[in-house]
């Protein structure tokens, strides 16, 4: 599951991020794709300072090299 953030504003994109991890956590993922893309890096930070201590949020990193690298962020759900 991914959700794709670019091109949206910071507020717009934390809210569509909050309703997507609850969806997520609640579907039982083990990880979510949050595609940010790479830009001026301010959606990026805005993204992982909203994770960073997240309840249902484990931990996060960049994506693979094959899954866009720095403008996407991958989530280990808390289980």
């Amino acid at each position: 599951m991914e959700l794709d953030l670019r091109g949206q504003r910071a507020e717009d994109a934390l809210e569509a991020l909050d309703r997507y991890l609850d969806a997520a956590y609640l579907a039982g993922l083990p990880f979510v794709r949050i595609i940010h893309g790479k830009g001026t890096g301010k959606l990026r930070q805005a993204v992982r300072e909203a994770l960073t201590g997240h309840p249902q949020v484990k931990s996060f990193e960049s994506g693979g090299d094959k899954e866009g690298g720095e403008g996407v962020t991958v989530a280990k759900l808390a289980g």
